[in-house]
Formats: C-alpha cells, sequence, structure tokens
C-alpha cells in the first residue's frame, strides 16, 4: 500500500510539473499598471476545434497572460486580473531560414493559467533553431469598451497605448518536445 501512494504521489509530482512546464520569452509592465508575460507553452487540444490547430499538427503554444498587477495600479482594478479585450498578434521570424508566421492570439481559459490569449501554432522552421518573437498589443477597439467619466479623467480615453516588444535568441526546443 505504501509504495502503491508513494508511485502514486511521484507520477502525479512529475505529471504536474511536466503540465505545467513554459518558456517564459519576456515580461513587460506599461501603465496603467498592466503586466504582459509572454510565454511558449505546451501545445494542447482546444476548442471549439475549428478555430485552431490540433495538438497534433502543432509544436507550440504560443501566448500572453495580460493582468493587472500587484501594486500601483487603478482605482477599482482587482490585483492580478485578466485584462479582457485587447487584440495580441504574434510575429515569429525563423533566424536561420527567414521564413516568418503571423498569428492572431485569441483568448482562452485552463486551469493552469486561468484566462490568457494563445494559439497553438507550428513554427516556420525546424524546433532546434533560433526565433525572433514579436508581441503587438493593440488596445480594444471603439465598440469592444466603454470607459466612464472618472477613467477618463483619470487615464484618457483608452486602456493603454498601443505597444510592441520584441525577443531575439528563442529556443522552444524543450518545449516542443512536450506533450500533455
Amino acid at each position: 500500500m505504501k509504495v502503491t501512494l508513494l508511485t502514486f504521489l511521484i507520477a502525479f509530482i512529475y505529471s504536474f510539473s511536466t503540465v505545467a512546464e513554459e518558456l517564459v520569452i519576456g515580461i513587460e509592465r506599461i501603465e496603467p499598471g498592466i503586466i504582459f508575460i509572454f510565454e511558449g507553452a505546451i501545445k494542447d487540444t482546444i476548442y471549439p476545434s475549428s478555430l485552431h490547430l490540433t495538438e497534433k499538427n502543432s509544436q507550440i503554444h504560443i501566448e500572453a497572460r495580460v493582468n493587472w498587477d500587484s501594486k500601483n495600479i487603478p482605482k477599482g482594478a482587482v490585483k492580478g486580473g485578466f485584462i479582457p479585450y485587447l487584440h495580441i498578434t504574434s510575429k515569429i521570424v525563423n533566424e536561420t531560414n527567414g521564413l516568418i508566421s503571423f498569428i492572431d492570439l485569441l483568448p482562452h481559459i485552463n486551469l493552469i493559467d486561468n484566462f490568457h490569449y494563445a494559439r497553438n501554432i507550428y513554427l516556420p522552421g525546424a524546433i532546434t533553431d533560433t526565433y525572433t518573437v514579436t508581441f503587438d498589443i493593440h488596445p480594444p477597439q471603439y465598440l469592444d469598451l466603454s470607459f466612464h467619466n472618472d477613467w477618463v479623467l483619470n487615464y484618457g480615453d483608452k486602456l493603454l497605448e498601443k505597444s510592441s516588444f520584441s525577443y531575439s535568441n528563442i529556443n522552444f526546443e524543450k518545449i516542443a518536445k512536450l506533450s500533455r
């Protein structure tokens, strides 16, 4: 009984550590207190399947976790709360062959990161190649988000300014070899 329980516990810990593993590409903070964590994660089955590559036809899950910071945030903002209505795109450039993939990240929810923006992708080259990854952040469009007067008086008529973050020499090999 003790051996069975110990075996189960070791298997559980190992499987959890594999599922939760992600490659942090970059971390950024922009005003008014929004944190971006860009990651290469383990490919997964995503629904609705008609909008997403299957796990079998993907190499990685590219994602952006976008949340309020835990300090210096607007009054009424929930610390760590998800920032909705953004339009996030990613451009992945293979540094070896020059091939490029353009990706629109969509809102997702899971039991690891909760709400995030992401997409299963197939890299534009070998998993052993290095890549330059750029994330473009667009504020909510005109009809996607309305602003109360108190927000406009304190922060203006936008949630955030358009931003772009680029990271080079990114290697996805380790994360691409994993599966859930």
